[in-house]
Formats: structure tokens, C-alpha cells, sequence
């Protein structure tokens, strides 16, 4: 049976290998391509917005304290901002940060509107108000996690870090402005 299989594989020419190549890459090129974009949109990343009293703070917390990445921002000039219907006639500049690599990471957008002066909700627990209450970020190792935030002087709530089972701890923080940060990961040793 082998022997008729290679024989029977080495028996096309080049050319027919080609056109047999060719045409299995067209039929399966559809389905790769739908592979891609199956769902209803472009791109599976989320971008979250945070406007913060202090950026400088703030960036300070997320990089120092919970371990982001800042990477290259963007501004937005007043005019744009009132366009797009997200700002009413300030300029800002849009400061990026990420915790992995590539395209495909999360991406947090710290602004600050210090003529503005927003006011700042109930920030005591998630139910206070209503909105986007909190970020939830997988950790590879609480105890660095912890140790990091210790460093940063950032203060645990509640009985936290809580064990949820299976190994794995939730902690939860705020950042400088009340906003609630939980932490969820293993507690390697």
C-alpha cells in the first residue's frame, strides 16, 4: 500500500503539482480569510479610555505599581475632540499603556483634563454608581504582584489577596483617583 502511494504521488509532474497546489490554496483561501474575520468586528483588542485627575500620578500607578507598559500616545486637538463628540473643546494628549505585546493587547488611555476639573463619582464600592465599575487583570504570580504593589506603597482592600480556589488569589486595589483594579492569579512560591 505504501509503495502504491509514493508511486502514485511521484507519478504527477511538476506542473500538475502546481495546478493541484493552486487549487487547494484557492479553495481553502475563503475559509482562512473567514477565519479571520468571523464575528462582527475588525479587531478582538479593547481600548480603554481613563481620564484621571494627575496623569502623571496615574501613569506612575500603572506602570510602578501594577506592572503596565507605556507605550506611544497620541494627541487630540480640540477641535478633532468636539468632531468626534468625546471632548467639548480641549485639547489632550492621549498616554498608552499595555501589559503584553503585539497588536492583539489591551490597551489603557490615561488622559487628563485639568481645566476641566470633572467631578469624581462615588468611588467607596463598585456598586456606587453606575458605568465601567472595574478592569480585572490576570497575573502570572500574586506574590509578585503584591510585592510590587508594596513597593509602590498601594494599599490592599478588603481581605485581599482572597483565595478563590484552584490555586488562584484575587486582589483588589484602587488606582490614585478611586478606581478599582482586581488582581487575579496564582500565588507561586
Amino acid at each position: 500500500m505504501t509503495t502504491f502511494c509514493l508511486s502514485w504521488i511521484t507519478g504527477y509532474s511538476r506542473r500538475t503539482w502546481g495546478v493541484l497546489l493552486g487549487l487547494l490554496a484557492f479553495w481553502a483561501a475563503p475559509a482562512a480569510l473567514a477565519a479571520e474575520t468571523d464575528g462582527e468586528f475588525s479587531n478582538a483588542r479593547i481600548d480603554i479610555g481613563l481620564v484621571a485627575k494627575e496623569a502623571a500620578r496615574s501613569a506612575q500607578f500603572l506602570t510602578n505599581a501594577i506592572g503596565f507598559k507605556e507605550v506611544r500616545g497620541f494627541s487630540v486637538s480640540a477641535e478633532l475632540g468636539k468632531k468626534i463628540g468625546l471632548v467639548d473643546g480641549y485639547p489632550v494628549t492621549v498616554r498608552v499603556f499595555v501589559l503584553g505585546e503585539g497588536e492583539q493587547a489591551t490597551r489603557l488611555k490615561l488622559l487628563c483634563f485639568p481645566e476641566a476639573a470633572p467631578p469624581t463619582p462615588s468611588q467607596h464600592f463598585i456598586h456606587s454608581a453606575t458605568g465601567y465599575r472595574y478592569l480585572t487583570l490576570y497575573v502570572k504570580d500574586m506574590k509578585r504582584a503584591l510585592e510590587r504593589l508594596k513597593q509602590a506603597h498601594v494599599a490592599t482592600l478588603g481581605e485581599t489577596p482572597y483565595a478563590l480556589g484552584g490555586g488562584n488569589f484575587l486582589t483588589t486595589v484602587k488606582d490614585p483617583d478611586g478606581n478599582f483594579i482586581e488582581l487575579i492569579g496564582p500565588m507561586k512560591e
